[in-house]
């Protein structure tokens, strides 16, 4: 790569970063905190992903994702996931229609999946039947309606929201859909701090994202994607990563007790494509044009949290994914 190639490829780089700081600072208008929550969608958003937002109840999960529809210039549809919810619910479906000399004929009528962000709120209340309705749209970016294919936006953005402790009247999401998910990121609980600051937030303005604006487009997110997608992976990172994945199989050669004793299932190759795309995000974030095993290590977690199908072991003796994945890092990282 010659110089001015190199300078230019640098330059847009920096318009990432610079765009993407301002995403931030129009979120933090109207939301308090939760600036890692914000990151880690935007950067699954620019990296073609999905997310997983699981919170307790009045955490705001639906708020900030409303905040971000906002802020990105993009057509956004919510779907409120109830048990008696079909999949033409969110597909659309073929309806009749007469034309004016009488005759009747099909006409699709597209669903609230036809949209550039869409919010399956508390998703895990739909039956396997109904989540099942947007693997082929996360995916592929079609849906399939009576043997014919209609074609998605090329900006799809799935925000999905689950509760973790209502258990009555829910659905456990089948490991294919939580596979498709590029991340599945936990809203904490706010500290004293910011309850105070969003208590004085809702009480002096019109609305909790009355002051968000639009500043990101459709056409400036691919423009992202391609520049990202120019990032160069050595061939020490590559295997590092592949390393990571591999290492939660438990029928691999030399895998940690943790790992062989409490893990069923290990992380997919969609896994690794999270954690790459991730971290090639979070390099430019960060001014370089390269990726670090720091990256790799802020985004390996969210990405591969919710692939990995524990043992009734571990559930039995609390041994969260979360804490296999820790040791696993931490034993990959030492051998390299």
């Amino acid at each position: 790569m010659g110089s001015k190639p190199l300078e230019d490829f640098s330059s847009r780089l920096q318009s990432i970063r610079s765009d993407i700081a301002h995403v931030e600072d129009e979120f933090g208008k109207s939301i308090i905190g939760n600036r890692e929550v914000l990151r880690t969608m935007v950067i699954a958003l620019i990296s073609n992903g999905h997310v997983l937002v699981e919170g307790m109840p009045g955490l705001g999960k639906t708020l900030m994702i409303r905040t971000i529809a906002r802020i990105l210039d993009l057509d956004f549809r919510r779907v409120q996931f109830t048990p008696d919810l079909m999949p033409a619910d969110i597909i659309g479906t073929n309806i009749i229609v007469e034309d004016g000399v009488g005759d009747r004929h099909f006409r699709f009528e597209k669903g609230p999946i036809f949209s550039h962000i869409l919010l399956a709120d508390e998703i895990n209340r739909a039956s396997p039947k109904t989540q099942s309705a947007l693997l082929q749209a996360m995916e592929e970016h079609e849906v399939t309606v009576f043997g014919k294919s209609y074609t998605l936006d090329e900006v799809f953005f799935t925000l999905a929201t689950q509760n973790p402790i209502e258990m009555a009247g829910t659905y456990p999401l089948p490991e294919a859909q939580l596979d498709r998910f590029y991340f599945k990121v936990v809203v904490p609980y706010p500290s004293e701090e910011d309850l105070k600051k969003i208590g004085i937030l809702n009480t002096n303005t019109n609305g909790p994202n009355a002051k968000a604006r639009k500043v990101l487009s459709m056409e400036r997110i691919l423009e992202m994607r391609a520049t990202l997608m120019e990032m160069p992976i050595t061939d020490r990172i590559y295997d590092f990563s592949v390393k990571l994945i591999r290492s939660t199989h438990p029928d691999s050669n030399g895998v940690l007790e943790n790992v062989s004793r409490y893990v069923r299932y290990g992380a997919s190759p969609r896994g690794l494509n999270a954690v790459l795309s991730a971290s090639r995000v979070s390099a430019a974030l960060d001014g370089r044009a390269n990726i670090s095993l720091e990256d790799i290590e802020s985004y390996y977690i969210p990405a591969l949290r919710h692939r990995l199908v524990m043992k009734y072991e571990g559930e039995i003796e609390g041994v969260s994914p979360v804490e296999v994945l820790q040791d696993v890092f931490r034993s990959v990282r030492n051998s390299f």
